[in-house]
């Protein structure tokens, strides 16, 4: 069980406390979903060898994937790793430690530990719930997205009602109500979710298991108490077999009781039945019944004097003497080495003496220039010394050779010693059991029909067994229902698996053979373009071919094909996932082609390599944003310019209206939306007569807005009418009508009120919704100015044929693109453009005329210009192209620079207004003189 998380160490206890006590309550409570968050503290086991153990760990689980991530604290951006619970079984041992159970996936096992065995069911029970939804649900939603259709932020606006069908059908009312049957009761206590992230009982729980983890890892450095269990078997008159399993040593300060080891249970554990927390038994052997008794140090018991035990006097008397005749040879062997230490004492001072001797006799018998007859009996003497020296030093060596060999020996006899006497508490422990179970079978023997006084105890312990076994019974029953309802589901799991792989299969074998026949459609039309053309009473079977290929070529997927509907084969679908048309009902077959071969490289766009790592990167950021709320930063806005993926634009964009209107929406109560709402039906509206008008024109193209019956018609009326009572000043002005039915398709009424709110009053300029249109006109004076800063030549090819590019720019700008470039495109720029604001206006715009300046400046005269200004946008299919431009090549582009420039063109506009206002004025007078002095006739008079 070792993944990611086994090679980081565990924080000091100082820093847990402080991050743990640092949650910032505001981001807990301010998280706005649908559901609650599956979340809290858990114990995981991780390390290596001597260092495994028990870690708390913050989990937090993801549904867009169904992966249970783990962080060292809530606080933390980036997880240490993930557990796949999508493919994933569960499992718990009754007889093991409390709160803890074991998650298996593919190559890799998970040991977790929760507070206490209600917080235990309630994670196993929420996760297998998790698993079920995510099964279910597998294969929904857009097939070309990076991750799970299982939104952690599901879509909220008309796009997520039309998902496609998933892959699987839903489950149905029999199969819910048997896994219903299995489900068992549980209540986190409180020890599940966010507040658990600032909840003094949860540090209070991760206190508790820091001498717990310090237990476990310790006990790995013990190699006698963490491994095998010890077993004592003995036996009664009645031929049963008890076995005592791990008996507790004595709490000395030699030996301390060793904390119990979270190694997984051996496969023998599991034939090991416990009834209550007393006996344990075992059915490993069929012909007879042996017996396992737990023993607790608590427990009182006779002594071993006192023993009526005598059978085992003999085999206690031998270890006695065993004992006794090792610490005496321990002794000797002591005494042995001080002797030896005394005698290299002395072989040393005896060594320094002789060598002082000799100095001294060197310097008295040995002056300077002499020689003589007595020389080299001194030599001789010399030479005899330093033979006695070295046999001193070859005999000091071995004697300290000797000495480290009589210390290892010694310290042999240290750990032989330390073992005899766990063996002699181990038995001394035996024969106490041993002893309370002959007195307990003596008792029930000598047990008559009148109860004394002393028989009251016997029975208090036989209803704690009763108990014991009570709730060992209901715990057996809970594992039970659980695994049941695991079984259960696994089956289906595989079945719904091996179903998915035969369509597949099917599918496949489909394609396969559609693919042989298109080839060799098209090698008979590659062969008739090879020959000359020839008459068209030659073409007969040829022109059947061809015109059979151009009925497939704009064949779309309609909604009532039969044909292999669990994945859909035609590539372009009649709608795209926006809802707008792919391909119009125009009877032109060039204009259907077109527009069939732009979905087609829309959607072969929409599957480059680029797309899928921005799909990845979006993965990764949400992943590291999953203990908290986003926050603006240059990582999130590198990521918006790339382009939200449609499985996360409902909450990306919901996010970015938030923070642009939360100082507006703090000073209204909760349900100003639905008051203004109320205010409508109550109320004429002067709007509302021009807002039913413009209803069906909003979007006639998406078919969320194409008939009056559909859902998005309502909706965007009541946005409509809401806002217009907001702002009595604007009321309604067409634009505003495209900008609401954009958001509600990733946002919800409310929302999309709000969206409307954030575009007009916060990041438009004044008056640039009103009759007068006064900010717009401003806008198109700046964006002409900063074509002929950033595209000079363009500038200076439409001034040279007097063309007015503003008649075309004015409508991007008031409705911020929409029907004016591909829908792909349309809300890459919606969420640059929620995020920065109308800036993003002014870089768009620029982008698509340097995207076609050269087919611009290739045209010389003014109405071929105008025309395709009219469609050009629509020609521009690769928005990575685009936005390179927008946001590389556009720059500099200083929002300040634009704020001067409309403040310079605003005073001019006022002042072309002002005039044009006192020229109508003048004109208005001399037209009301003019019909005053006028003689009016009748046609009688006329005629004659």
């Amino acid at each position: 069980m070792q993944d990611e998380d086994d090679t980081i160490s565990s924080p000091p206890r100082s820093s847990r406390l402080s991050a743990a006590r640092s949650v910032d309550v505001a981001d807990c409570e301010g998280i706005r979903e649908q559901s609650p968050k599956l979340c809290g503290y858990l114990n995981k086991l991780v390390g290596k060898g001597p260092l495994k153990g028990f870690k708390t760990r913050w989990f937090v689980y993801d549904p867009r994937k169904c992966y249970l991530y783990y962080f060292k604290t809530p606080q933390d951006a980036l997880p240490l790793g993930h557990i796949d619970i999508s493919d994933a079984c569960f499992t718990y041992d009754v007889e093991g430690e409390e709160g803890q159970f074991e998650i298996r996936t593919a190559g890799k096992e998970f040991l977790l530990k929760a507070p206490n065995k209600q917080a235990m069911q309630y994670w196993l029970q929420q996760l297998q719930q998790k698993r079920w939804e995510f099964s279910n649900t597998r294969g929904c939603g857009n097939r070309d997205s990076w991750c799970s259709p299982n939104q952690f932020h599901p879509h909220t606006g008309l796009v997520a009602k039309f998902a496609d069908s998933a892959l699987l059908e839903q489950p149905n009312e029999s199969m819910e109500s048997v896994r219903s049957d299995f489900t068992v009761d549980a209540d986190a206590n409180g020890l599940v979710g966010l507040q658990t992230a600032r909840n003094s009982a949860t540090l209070n729980f991760s206190l508790k298991q820091w001498s717990t983890e310090l237990r476990n890892s310790m006990s790995h450095l013990r190699p006698s108490r963490g491994g095998e269990s010890r077993r004592s078997v003995f036996y009664t008159a009645s031929n049963e077999e008890w076995e005592l399993v791990e008996p507790p040593t004595k709490d000395t300060p030699e030996h301390k009781p060793p904390a119990e080891s979270p190694r997984r249970e051996s496969p023998s554990h599991l034939h090991r039945h416990s009834l209550g927390s007393a006996f344990t038994f075992d059915f490993r052997n069929p012909s007879r019944i042996r017996r396992t008794f737990h023993m607790s140090s608590g427990k009182s018991s006779r002594s071993a004097e006192t023993s009526p035990v005598e059978c085992n006097g003999s085999k206690t008397l031998e270890l006695q003497l065993r004992l006794q005749s090792q610490q005496e040879e321990l002794h000797s062997i002591q005494e042995e080495r001080s002797r030896l230490q005394e005698e290299l004492a002395s072989q040393k001072e005896l060594v320094r003496l002789l060598q002082q001797t000799l100095r001294t006799s060197q310097c008295q018998h040995w002056p300077a220039g002499s020689s003589g007859p007595g020389e080299v009996d001194m030599t001789t003497a010399l030479v005899e010394r330093e033979g006695q020296i070295q046999d001193l030093c070859g005999h000091m060596e071995r004697l300290a050779l000797e000495k480290e060999s009589l210390q290892q020996e010694l310290k042999g006899l240290k750990i032989k010693v330390g073992e005899i006497n766990d063996q002699l508490n181990m038995l001394m422990e035996t024969i106490q059991a041993k002893d309370e179970v002959i007195m307990k079978l003596s008792q029930e023997s000598q047990e008559g029909s009148a109860e004394l006084p002393e028989c009251n105890s016997p029975t208090a312990r036989e209803q704690q067994e009763l108990s014991n076994l009570r709730d060992s019974l209901q715990g057996y029953k809970s594992q039970n229902n659980f695994l049941n309802k695991e079984i259960l589901e696994l089956t289906v799991l595989r079945r719904n698996s091996e179903a998915r792989e035969k369509t597949l299969e099917a599918k496949y074998t489909a394609l396969e053979a559609k693919l042989c026949q298109v080839e060799s459609k098209y090698l008979v039309l590659l062969q008739e373009v090879k020959t000359p053309v020839c008459s068209s009473s030659d073409q007969g079977p040829t022109r059947e071919v061809i015109s059979r290929l151009l009925e497939d070529a704009l064949e779309v997927e309609s909604s009532d094909q039969q044909e292999l509907t669990i994945l859909k084969p035609h590539p372009v679908s009649e709608y795209d996932v926006y809802g707008f048309k792919t391909v119009p009902e125009e009877d032109d077959e060039e204009e259907r082609l077109v527009a069939k071969v732009r979905a087609l490289e829309l959607k072969s766009l929409s599957l480059t390599d680029q797309e899928v790592s921005v799909g990845v990167k979006w993965e990764n950021y949400l992943a590291g944003t999953m203990n908290r709320e986003m926050v603006r930063s240059p990582e999130l806005k590198s990521l918006i310019r790339s382009g939200v993926p449609h499985v996360h634009r409902s909450k990306v964009w919901s996010w970015c209206v938030n923070i642009h209107v939360k100082k507006i929406r703090d000073t209204q109560p909760a349900d100003y939306y639905e008051n203004l709402l109320c205010m409508a039906r109550e109320k004429p509206n002067p709007a509302s007569k021009q807002i039913e008008l413009d209803l069906l024109r909003t979007l006639p193209n998406n078919k969320h807005y194409a008939s009056p019956s559909a859902e998005g018609i309502q909706k965007l009326r009541n946005v409509l009418l809401a806002f217009s009572w907001r702002n009595p000043d604007i009321g309604y002005c067409q634009g505003l009508n495209r900008l609401a039915a954009i958001a509600l398709l990733y946002l919800e009424q409310e929302e999309a009120f709000w969206c409307l709110i954030t575009i007009v009053e916060v990041f438009m300029p004044r008056d640039y919704y009103t009759k007068t249109l006064l900010g717009s006109q401003v806008d198109q004076r700046v964006f002409k100015d900063l074509m002929n800063e950033k595209l000079p030549r363009l500038h200076a090819h439409f001034e040279q044929y007097k063309v007015d590019f503003s008649l075309i720019t004015f409508n991007w700008f008031l409705v911020v693109f929409v029907d004016s470039v591909v829908s792909d495109i349309l809300f890459k720029i919606w969420d640059s453009f929620l995020y920065e604001g109308p800036k993003i206006i002014f870089r768009f715009a620029l982008a698509l005329f340097k995207c076609k300046e050269e087919e611009f400046l290739k045209l010389q005269d003014a109405m071929g210009i105008f025309k395709y200004l009219r469609y050009f946008t629509r020609t521009i299919l690769d928005a990575r192209k685009l936005m390179n431009m927008a946001f590389v090549d556009m720059n500099p582009f200083p929002l300040r620079q634009i704020q001067n420039r409309r403040t310079f063109h605003l005073e001019k506009v006022r002042l072309e207004l002002s005039e044009l206002e006192a020229i109508r004025q003048t004109f208005l007078r001399e037209r009301d003189t003019n019909l005053d002095g006028r003689t009016l006739i009748s046609d009688d008079e006329e005629d004659n």
